[in-house]
This record gives structure tokens, sequence and C-alpha cells, in this order.
């Protein structure tokens, strides 16, 4: 146990999150750290006090907008940030670790609150089928580490 990373924590924990999610389409979670100290979780879902996408419409999930997304959802990093910054808790240079790589609009968010580094699991692109990594490339564009996650061997 002692050769547990912080990185592997807290991307266990960002797992474990992402099975609160209500949504049908995907589960994402995420979780804030500063100087080893978890500041935030997240994870993607609609906002509190609306429908939750598994109980009101289990089968297809909530409606989609304009563009094929959510209508209801809020990324799992857009929930970790909203309630840090909710709490006046500030983010300039911590670590955001997510279960899915960054979208170009919360990639802008992360970038506009000083986080210094991202890790994810999996891709947004692969996902969504896409081939561009859209959010990763903005943030490494302007300045801020990412890094797929890759678990160290024991």
């Amino acid at each position: 146990m002692n050769n547990l990373s912080f990185d592997d924590i807290y991307m266990d924990l960002a797992q474990n999150l992402s099975r609160k999610s209500h949504c049908v389409k995907a589960k994402v979670g995420a979780v804030i750290s500063k100087d080893t100290r978890i500041v935030s979780l997240g994870y993607n879902g609609p906002p509190a006090g609306t429908h939750n996408c598994d109980e009101q419409w289990p089968e297809e999930g909530c409606a989609r907008d304009r563009k094929g997304g959510c209508s209801l959802a809020l990324h799992a990093e857009a929930n970790a940030i909203l309630y840090a910054s909710k709490n006046q808790i500030t983010m300039e240079d911590a670590t955001l670790y997510v279960t899915l790589s960054p979208c170009l609009a919360c990639a802008k968010i992360i970038y506009t609150t000083g986080i210094k580094k991202v890790i994810y699991l999996d891709s947004y692109a692969a996902f969504k089928g896409i081939t561009i990594e859209e959010g990763v490339e903005f943030l490494t564009r302007f300045g801020v580490t990412v890094e797929q996650y890759q678990r160290k061997q024991l």
C-alpha cells in the first residue's frame, strides 16, 4: 500500500466518484488536489435540484442539445470547479484528476481557474468519435501540463 502514489489514489477516487453519476450515457468523476490535499470533488450529471436522468429517463437519458450533448448534464470537472468556487477555494496551481479528458468548454474553465496540471484516464475524443482531443490541445497550448494516467506497476 505504501507504493501507491497520490496519482493512483486520486484517480481511483475519481473512478469511484464516477459511479455516483446519474447519467445514462457516461459516468465521469473528478478530483481536484492542491499540495497533496483534496480541495474538491465532482461527477457528471444534472444540476442539484433538477432531474436525475437515470430515474426520469432510464432508457435513453435526457434530451440532446443542438450539438448532440446532454441538455442537462454538467461535466465532472465543471462540477468540481463550481463546488470549489462556491466554497471560495482557490484552484491556482492545483491538479485535476478526471476519468475522461476535458472537452474544449471544460478546458477553457480549467485554464481560467489556474489549474496547472490535468491527469486524465480515458480519451474524450475517442468517447465522442472525433479525431482531435480539443480540450487537451487547448490546455497544452496555454501552458497547462496534461498527462494520460498510467498506473505504475507495483
